[in-house]
């Protein structure tokens, strides 16, 4: 009798089992055995990192004026190129022309520009460079390989990769 009592155990077991693993795959959990990770593991939702900057910080300066050190108009910030690891590297400045017509992008050194103090709102971004260094530097053209003109007057390749 005592054989059929250990049968009688080991079919209860296997059936509760059996009960227990249909369940979970009903509901859609996974099946992986004991010593196995979960099939998907669950996902954690990141918290961005979120950084205040004040406003006497910081300030847009696309559509800004430029000016030369003669006070001459040098055109407007258009748009600002940065290198792969997020360093800025030069500003294209909407140069010359009357009302828009006949006016060139120009690529230069972002170091050759000098930004107003904080408490000066309004102030022109002031460019170390003469209208005529400026006038004989070659046109930006997006996608094309791109020459910088830097804070000497200088010309220099942006290196494309």
């Amino acid at each position: 009798m005592r054989g059929n009592h250990s049968t009688a155990i080991a079919a209860g077991t296997l059936l509760m089992f059996a009960i227990v693993a249909s369940q979970a795959f009903a509901e859609g959990a996974p099946t992986a055995g004991p010593s196995e990770p979960p099939a998907n593991p669950p996902a954690t939702a990141a918290v961005p990192a979120v950084t205040v900057l004040n406003k006497h910080e910081v300030e847009g300066i696309l559509g800004r004026e430029v000016i030369s050190a003669a006070n001459e108009n040098m055109g407007r910030i258009v748009d600002v190129l940065v290198d792969r690891s997020g360093q800025v590297r030069a500003a294209i400045i909407d140069f010359g022309g009357f009302l828009g017509v006949g006016s060139r992008k120009i690529a230069v050194d972002w170091n050759a520009l000098a930004f107003p103090a904080p408490d000066k709102p309004g102030a022109k971004i002031s460019l170390a460079l003469t209208r005529d260094q400026v006038k004989a530097a070659p046109e930006y053209q997006e996608g094309k390989p791109v020459v910088v003109l830097g804070a000497l007057g200088k010309l220099e390749p942006l290196p494309s990769e």
